[in-house]
């Protein structure tokens, strides 16, 4: 019994610091994995919408209702940085996560007005990881429902820098975070003018005073934490279980059940902690 008492306690820490560690190769390695696949997949399912002119053009679906933030619309193309990403609707953390996304407030890209994508600079994927390597000039597609837009980049500026005069037509806005890797400490944003024909606007209910404070630039996801500890109260259940089974077990049959238990739940746990750091980083 003794012995007990003094091994759960010990193990379920050390198994808790290995998950630490997890969390760190979940954001750092295994979430570009997840990533290529999720960017794989929707952009199989994005083309097939294309094709069937069923791609979203606008805030509203068919039946009057917005769109489901995670909704992929459109293909981003950026030639002179290889780039070439799914964007989803909606820019919180959570969709974030899987590649970049239109702020629902602006315009759709290729639409007349300003259209705003966001992106992570260092974790899944890290698709606007060279933004601020952009020239003048450089070339930018975009791809929706109403066709291939092409913008060309007018600059990079970083917060507190001059905007440049208001488009004519349209005008793109990429924004990410910017600073040393999960350190931000401001936005860097490339500004390019629309050189194609400018499509019109649909009907656009949601304003930027609607817009949720989780889908504003560097914000986290309050949303996360029930998630958060609910995952985290399963976690340690299964750590103390697992330390439980290796003392009445033995060490190399609790470990064969317990660490692809532990490794999913881990996963998830990190899902939702990184749903409460900035969307951008």
């Amino acid at each position: 019994m003794n012995r007990a008492a003094v091994a759960l306690p010990g193990a379920a820490l050390s198994l808790l610091g290995v998950m630490s560690l997890g969390f760190a190769a979940q954001v750092a390695g295994l979430s570009h994995v997840r990533y290529e696949r999720t960017q794989q997949t929707a952009y199989a399912d994005l083309r097939g919408a294309l094709a069937t002119a069923t791609a979203p053009v606008g805030q509203l679906d068919q039946h009057g209702r917005l769109y489901q933030p995670g909704t992929a619309i459109a293909v981003l193309e950026v030639p002179s940085l290889d780039l070439r990403q799914v964007v989803f609707e909606g820019t919180a953390s959570g969709v974030l996560e899987d590649g970049p996304g239109h702020r629902r407030d602006t315009v759709y890209p290729g639409q007349a007005g300003t259209s705003v994508l966001m992106g992570r600079r260092s974790s899944y994927g890290a698709p606007f990881r060279d933004l601020d390597m952009l020239t003048s000039g450089a070339e930018i597609v975009v791809t929706t429902g109403q066709g291939r837009h092409t913008y060309r980049v007018l600059g990079v500026r970083r917060t507190g820098d001059l905007e440049p005069p208001p488009a004519t037509t349209g005008r793109l806005v990429l924004v990410t975070a910017d600073g040393q890797p999960f350190l931000p400490n401001n936005l860097i944003q490339v500004d390019a003018d629309l050189v194609s024909e400018a499509q019109p606007i649909g009907a656009r209910p949601l304003t930027a005073a609607a817009l949720p404070a989780a889908e504003r630039a560097l914000a986290v996801d309050p949303g996360a934490w029930t998630p958060l500890l609910l995952w985290g109260q399963a976690l340690t259940i299964a750590a103390f279980a697992l330390s439980w089974a290796r003392i009445r077990w033995g060490r190399r049959q609790a470990w064969l059940v317990g660490v692809p238990v532990l490794g999913a739940l881990g996963l998830t746990v990190a899902d939702q902690v990184v749903r409460l750091l900035p969307n951008l980083l």
